[in-house]
């Protein structure tokens, strides 16, 4: 599992995303257990307590849910998981055409570099 994050920005909700990332794009499975949070903390490069705090806001959107002395699971229900990917890409798409405005481009322009673009 492959973890990029980004240390000069917080990083308890960017562990969150990336594990809404991972639910939504099924390499976390509904029912299926998480790694530990040390061992998650050892894989993404950040302190147990980080990881942790990202595990609680996670089962506090019901993403994922403990079990005292099993460890942490990934919902049932994995609708907010993909929900939460949905305003993700949205967040960053709206980021990136404003960046290309702020460049100067006008619609028709970022239309056709976007028509343009090789995405694979």
């Amino acid at each position: 599992m492959k973890w990029t994050l980004d240390k000069s920005k917080p990083l308890c909700p960017q562990i969150c995303e990336q594990v809404c990332l991972k639910i939504a794009l099924g390499e976390f499975t509904p029912g299926g257990k998480m790694f530990s949070v040390r061992e998650t903390a050892l894989l993404a490069g950040v302190n147990p307590n980080t990881v942790q705090k990202a595990f609680e806001v996670l089962e506090q959107d019901g993403i994922l849910y403990s079990v005292r002395g099993s460890g942490w699971f990934v919902s049932e229900d994995i609708a907010k998981a993909k929900e939460t990917l949905d305003n993700l890409v949205y967040e960053k798409t709206q980021a990136y055409f404003e960046s290309l405005i702020a460049l100067g481009m006008n619609s028709e322009q970022i239309k056709n570099y976007v028509k343009e673009w090789d995405y694979e």
